[in-house]
């Protein structure tokens, strides 16, 4: 205002001084001292920790923060070097403004940290300085791990998973959602059992979080009970041991299932021969002669429980002569259907007889003359079912068709490694069920469990696939193989890590 008024302004200078100690100019500041004559006075460091020793558990990689809390940390993370300023003392006296981590050899036990801080000084001077502190790491194990250690079986609650089939089609399925969603972290030992697997937590707590998570990928019925192990009447101490009993529902995806009849009326007549389309929280059915289909939830199932008739183990091979297409293709549940009149002949029957059945199938949109197709022969099958009985005057189809067959293009790729696999938790193997026979079968359902992985992107989507490092695919192998055989596109694929050290020692890998 005074310049455009034609007034004369003295322009404001910052001067300079001289160090009063070592003589040279600076900017005038409260201590009339340079910087370096500043900090050789005064050292704000002084009475600053500047080496902490910390107990560190090598089993679980937790640090112990006093009096008995352990924080699980990684090297060099932010969660760590919180830790490490925490455990200073007499830090309120100065204003911390940076911290960071300085590199040292990892096998050294040492941590170092690289704080700076600030502090006022002589006459109202700031001071920044900074400094290393030092942190020794003793290795101690925790409380938890030293009972695991000491015994094994110190465990406090335990989940029996159980399901009453056949197969383990399921298992291998539910393994890769707990390894995808890392849900038995927390577990202290995995075992094998005869018909599904028995999972040992260190706490009631985590057993619990558990089978909530079986509830939410499964559909479960599940009960507890406890056992008392100690009492100390004078300080009125109970120690219990606890186990949960988690049961699967007996119905599996590709399931031919005759519904009871009061179910099938609360449905609006649906079936009452459907087909189980897919299991996860709830049971998808579907009629494959009409295309109409329900879900299913835990406790609707539990209220009217029932068996499958055919599982997939009894699936027959039937070859396709003519496809007829009944009605457009139309979108159930999420999955695409085209109703059809199907052809088919035995595959074992074709050439020794003329025995040609015409079946409505949901596979016009996979099915061309010439395919391959797996199903169920009702015509030649003995069924004794308690609620097929009821049905008086049903008419029964001659076969029903479950899914396409890759199986005789599959011949050429036999014995060739997939460009993908899978992680395995690692589990203890019960030695009742540790037989010749047992294993031959438990390697043949996982194989076809893989093959299901192929075939179906919709099962795949919840589950993890690494590429396989040790895959080198050839010219050959692809200009002989066939070009219908499905396989798992390789953006879907997670490229494995190659740290050995941040992997588990727990997970394997199954080609």
């Amino acid at each position: 205002m005074a310049e455009e008024a034609g007034m004369f302004m003295v322009h404001q200078t910052v001067g300079s001084v001289l160090c009063c100690k070592c003589g040279i100019p600076m900017a005038p500041n409260a201590a009339n001292m340079c910087v370096k004559c500043l900090r050789s006075e005064v050292d704000i460091t002084e009475g600053l920790q500047k080496h902490v020793i910390i107990i560190h558990c090598p089993e679980c990689d937790s640090y112990l923060q006093p009096p008995r809390t352990w924080i699980k940390a990684q090297l060099e993370s932010k969660e760590l070097l919180t830790f490490c300023v925490k455990r200073l003392k007499n830090l309120n006296k100065v204003r911390l403004v940076h911290a960071e981590f300085v590199w040292t050899e990892p096998h050294s036990k040492r941590i170092k940290a690289k704080l700076r801080v600030q502090k006022e000084v002589l006459n109202g001077a700031i001071l920044e300085q900074a400094y290393i502190v030092e942190y020794v790491v003793q290795e101690q194990m925790c409380e938890s791990c030293s009972r695991v250690q000491a015994n094994p079986d110190q465990w406090v609650a335990s989940v029996q998973l159980r399901q009453h089939v056949p197969h383990r089609r399921t298992f291998f399925y539910l393994e890769q959602l707990i390894l995808r969603h890392d849900a038995a972290a927390r577990a202290i030992r995995i075992k094998q059992m005869d018909q599904g697997i028995d999972f040992f937590f260190g706490n009631r707590s985590h057993a619990v979080k558990f089978v909530e998570f079986l509830g939410k990928v499964a559909p479960i019925r599940s009960r507890h009970d406890k056992q008392l192990v100690s009492h100390d009447p004078k300080s009125n101490n109970y120690n219990y041991k606890y186990t949960f009993s988690v049961e699967i529902c007996p119905i599996c995806r590709e399931d031919l299932i005759c519904l009871p009849p009061k179910l099938v009326a609360s449905l609006g007549n649906l079936g009452p021969l459907v087909v189980c389309t897919k299991v996860s929280n709830t049971i998808a059915l579907l009629d494959p002669s009409t295309l109409r289909y329900c879900f299913l939830d835990a406790d609707q199932y539990w209220r009217a429980s029932f068996k499958s008739l055919l599982s997939s183990r009894q699936l027959v091979e039937y070859i396709v002569l003519d496809v007829d297409i009944v009605s457009p293709e139309v979108n159930v549940g999420g999955s695409k259907y085209v109703l059809a009149d199907v052809q088919v002949a035995r595959v074992s029957d074709f050439g020794k007889n003329d025995k040609i059945s015409i079946v409505r199938t949901h596979l016009g949109h996979l099915l061309n003359p010439g395919d391959f197709a797996l199903g169920y022969d009702l015509y030649g099958t003995n069924i004794n079912d308690i609620e097929l009985d009821k049905y008086r005057g049903l008419n029964v189809p001659e076969a029903i068709l479950i899914k396409k067959s890759y199986e005789e293009k599959r011949q050429r790729k036999r014995g060739k490694s997939r460009s993908w696999k899978l992680k395995s938790l690692s589990m203890e193997v019960d030695d009742t069920a540790k037989r010749r026979t047992e294993e031959d079968k438990m390697n043949s359902e996982y194989e076809q469990f893989l093959r299901d992985l192929e075939e179906n992107p919709d099962l795949r989507f919840n589950i993890s696939l690494y590429r396989n490092r040790e895959y080198q695919p050839s010219e050959m192998a692809s200009m002989t193989d066939g070009e219908d055989v499905p396989s798992v596109p390789l953006d879907e694929l997670l490229a494995d890590l190659d740290l050995s050290d941040m992997e588990e020692e727990g997970d394997s890998t199954r080609e």
